[in-house]
């Protein structure tokens, strides 16, 4: 017989026999849709992390020099006694990396953990659970703020420890409505502050806004509220390329003037938007080490259907098969014609899969704040996951027809 018939009469059986072949495939669709769904939200929320959470916390050509390191989840107890006994970060350390990195875009110095929470109030209308940062005013461009109204906060409302906010443009929107919020005050808590400005909406991501704070000058934070233990110095450069040449001179400054010896380890942590994408990918590693074992689950109980499927089939056309030798097909051309059926079922089946897959995927980004992106690696390997099936669970099926004596398949009823 030639390929071509060959896979014309496969794909005829499994179109004689619609429904029997959806079922037989069932377990192979369902395995390979959740890989490639699964897959695709992963790498969608890897991705999503990087370009929109880390540089909304940290910046974008940023890094930041900290007194404890960006961690996720709860410090050991070891770990937890050497931070602790770091100094805390200072304004004369923001002095020493501004001297050394001249050309920098911005530093600035912002509080630290633990951040106040706190009930805005102007008249009789509340805001609840904002977010309170003491910051200085290159804060602002690290961070990219675009003030949408007034202005955003001056070295003078530093040196003077002036009473005045910039607010997040939800925290504005929600408490003045159509009301202008320049010049009016109010209350953080317990104390009154003068809105100067407001900064344009940075959106929300996963559902967490972005846009649900104050600004006020790092010099009356401290008034209101302590030093934090965390105060932290945040660096913009122009370029991206120019973050790690600029990391290790912040580095060294930092020693300098910690007074650190060669050798001596750091009494501090400079972090950029990666380390928040690394953790994150960390957890993400859970998720891809359980989703071999599931798909190799479902994939094994789809070959060992496809494989008691395509034996009933052998059965059924016992006679189909001795009449095919009886006319000249040899024994290789029997098996081929059967490992050929059971090629194109799985591999009909990883292509559906991947289509359902895509699909749902698709379908959560649509409802849902999670982002997916399928991948070309995740699709190649469904479909190559649909044809080894065919192959490893076809050959038994396929060798066992090839070795019919042909009189006794004739004689079959």
């Amino acid at each position: 017989m030639q390929k071509r018939d060959i896979i014309v009469t496969a794909f005829g059986e499994i179109g004689a026999n619609k429904l029997r072949s959806f079922f037989t495939l069932l377990g192979i669709i369902v395995s390979v849709a959740f890989l490639v769904a699964v897959v695709a939200i992963i790498q969608g929320m890897n991705a999503y992390v990087k370009e929109n959470i880390a540089g909304a916390v940290i910046g974008t050509n940023a890094f930041q020099v900290r007194r404890t390191p960006i961690q996720v989840g709860f410090f050991d107890d070891e770990m937890w006694r050497r931070v602790s006994r770091r100094p805390r970060i200072t304004a004369s350390d923001a002095q020493a990396v501004g001297d050394a990195l001249p050309n920098a875009a911005a530093i600035g110095l912002t509080s630290g953990f633990p951040t106040p929470q706190v009930d805005i109030r102007w008249g009789d209308r509340t805001v609840g659970d904002i977010l309170v940062f003491g910051i200085t005013p290159p804060y602002q461009d690290v961070q990219d703020y675009v003030i949408e109204q007034g202005r955003g906060l001056t070295d003078v409302d530093i040196s003077q420890r002036r009473p005045v906010a910039v607010l997040g443009h939800e925290v504005a929107e929600k408490l003045f409505e159509q009301a202008d919020p320049l010049g009016r005050f109010v209350r953080l808590g317990l104390e009154q502050f003068e809105v100067v400005g407001v900064v344009a909406s940075k959106g929300r991501v996963l559902g967490q806004s972005f846009d649900s704070f104050a600004l006020v000058p790092l010099s009356r934070y401290e008034m209101l509220y302590g030093r934090r233990l965390t105060t932290t110095i945040s660096v913009k450069l122009k370029e991206a390329v120019d973050v790690a040449p600029a990391m290790a001179i912040a580095e060294e400054a930092m020693r300098v003037a910690h007074r650190l010896r060669p050798g001596e380890d750091a009494d501090f942590s400079i972090e950029t938007a990666a380390a928040l994408v690394d953790f994150w990918k960390q957890l993400t590693q859970v998720l891809f080490s359980v989703i071999p074992a599931v798909v190799a689950i479902g994939v094994v109980v789809g070959g060992i259907v496809i494989m008691n499927i395509m034996l009933m089939a052998v059965t059924e056309r016992t006679r189909e098969i001795g009449i095919r030798k009886a006319v000249g097909a040899r024994a290789r051309d029997i098996e081929r014609q059967f490992l050929t059926e059971a090629v194109a079922l799985a591999t009909a089946g990883g292509v559906i899969g991947v289509l359902s897959g895509w699909g749902f995927a698709a379908l959560v980004a649509l409802v849902s704040p999670l982002p997916a992106r399928v991948t070309w690696w995740s699709v190649v390997l469904a479909v190559s996951l649909g044809a080894g099936v065919g192959v490893t669970f076809g050959v038994y099926p396929a060798r066992r027809a090839a070795q019919l004596d042909p009189i006794d398949a004739l004689r079959a009823e």
